[in-house]
Order: C-alpha cells, then structure tokens, then sequence
C-alpha cells in the first residue's frame, strides 16, 4: 500500500463584514494591495466597483460583501480596506475586502460541508474550526459565475456521432462541490445527450465508485473538495483491487504544476486546469478508448 500524506491547504482568513470571518484558498491569490484608485465601468454587476491597474493590466474590481448579499462598503471603508487579486478559472480579479487577517493551515479532511442552515447562502462552500472559531469557505467559482455569467457558458464543442456514441456507452461520474463547475460539467455533456452520474463531495462519490452498480468507467473530479479531497479519492480508488478500475480525470481551478504532477503521483490518469469543455470532452474520450 501506498503511502499518502493529507493535503494541508493554507487558507486565507478574512472580513468581509464587521463580524463573520471568510477563507479563501491562498493559492488561487496572486497578491494583496492596499485599496487602490477605481476606474468606474460603465453598465457592469453593481458589486463591480470599478478596474485598476496591475502588472500591466486592467483587472476588475468586486466588493466581496456586496457580491454575496452583504452591504456594500461604504466610501470611508474602501479607504482602509485591501484587494485580493486572485486568479480564478484563468481570469485575474480583484476581490476588496474590509480586512484581511492571517494566513492558516487546514487539513481538507478537516473541512466540514456546509450545513443545510445555511442553504440560503450559496457561496459557502465549507466550515473549518479555526482555534474555536468557524470560518466559512467561500465558493468564488460561484460568486464570480454571478457576476460575469456569460464566463462560465461552456465553450461549442464538437462532437462527432462516433465520438458522441463513445461516451454514451460509458459509466460516467462527475465530482464537485462547486455550483458553478457542476454545472459546466453537466452542460458540457448534456450537450450531447450524454449521460452521467453526479457527486457533490469526495464521499458520496467513493460510495458510488465502491458499490460498483454499475462499475463506473470514467471518473472526472474536482481536486479542491471539503472532507475528501480529489486526491485522497483516487488514491483510495487505486488502492482497492477488488473493484474495476476508472479512468480518471482530476480537474482543478488553480493553474500550477505542482497540482498537475501529485495528481499524477496519487494515481490520475490526467489532471487539466478547469474549465474548457472542448479539453475535457477529448479527455474524456481519451478514457472511454483505453484498452
């Protein structure tokens, strides 16, 4: 057996009211400045707050709290406040935030779902126990899918009837706790009247993968997940010889290698950098065709 060490993550705490504390992934973040001059843009989301300058390009600017239902800051609390440029699914945004507090490890088997209390807050993603204080993760998949909806359309793809007849006879599974990737990911093979099934953690997907009725033949997975990360999934997947063995795609929203290559370690067929649907789609294919 295979030894695998669990994925700590450092997470980014952060206010963006005067009370509830956030998280953000540190590695989707690019760098944080202090509170700089807007450039107002006309007929865009009423959190987007303006553009600025960074790096030698124009970068929007959202006010987190207004993004996700809070009020918005006020002129005197944009003085103080910091933006959090980050980099999400390919697109450099800035996040202003009224503060940011410290930087914290987390083990993701220690990241609880969110509880169906808060069912009516969409952009939390998960709960993390922080010295006695629950921190909630946000899902900023889905708060930027709010602001710039047209972002998240999967891209046309083409499909020919082979290729499409290919996928259709395979078992199909697709794992994220993201909203907004969920839904990229069933579009993207709707689209083509193909059929799947669906997880929104790392838990239920190993019940389902284990039962094997029927054996699932292509598992696709998000790799950033609460409680069960896409890792820790294939890694428990691979280490199981009694059941059939999936081709396996793990997907993630940070663009870096170093995901790329541990995916590759723990036992992934591939590893892509969400979202372009022509790219999953040919992955996809790719493991339908083995053997």
């Amino acid at each position: 057996m295979r030894s695998h060490a669990h994925q700590i993550q450092k997470l980014l705490l952060i206010q963006i009211t005067d009370r509830q504390v956030f998280a953000l992934g540190t590695l989707k973040i690019r760098e944080i400045i202090p509170s700089p001059p807007l450039t107002h843009l006309p007929k865009s989301h009423p959190a987007v707050i303006g553009s600025t300058p960074f790096r030698g390009a124009v970068i929007p600017v959202i006010d987190m709290a207004a993004a996700v239902g809070y009020p918005p800051l006020n002129a005197e609390e944009r003085k103080t406040a910091a933006v959090i440029v980050a980099d999400i699914q390919r697109k450099e945004i800035g996040f202003m935030v009224r503060r940011v507090d410290r930087i914290i490890d987390t083990d993701w088997k220690k990241v609880l779902p969110p509880p169906r209390s808060l069912g009516e807050r969409p952009f939390i993603t998960g709960l993390i126990d922080s010295d006695g204080q629950f921190v909630q993760l946000l899902d900023v998949e889905l708060l930027l899918a709010e602001v710039y909806p047209q972002d998240v359309t999967p891209q046309a793809t083409h499909l020919d009837a082979v290729e499409q007849e290919t996928l259709r006879n395979s078992q199909i599974l697709l794992v994220d706790d993201s909203q907004v990737a969920r839904r990229q990911l069933s579009e993207a093979l709707d689209a083509h009247a193909i059929p799947y099934r669906i997880a929104e953690n790392g838990s239920l997907a190993k019940e389902i993968l284990f039962a094997q009725s029927p054996p699932v033949d292509i598992l696709v997975s998000d790799i950033e997940m609460p409680g069960l990360d896409g890792y820790e999934l294939v890694f428990d997947v691979r280490d199981r010889a009694d059941i059939a063995q999936p081709y396996i795609i793990l997907h993630t929203s940070l663009n870096s290698e170093i995901s790329v290559s541990y995916a590759k370690q723990v036992g992934a067929d591939e590893a892509l950098t969400k979202f372009d649907a022509a790219e999953l789609l040919r992955a996809m294919l790719r493991g339908a065709r083995r053997g």
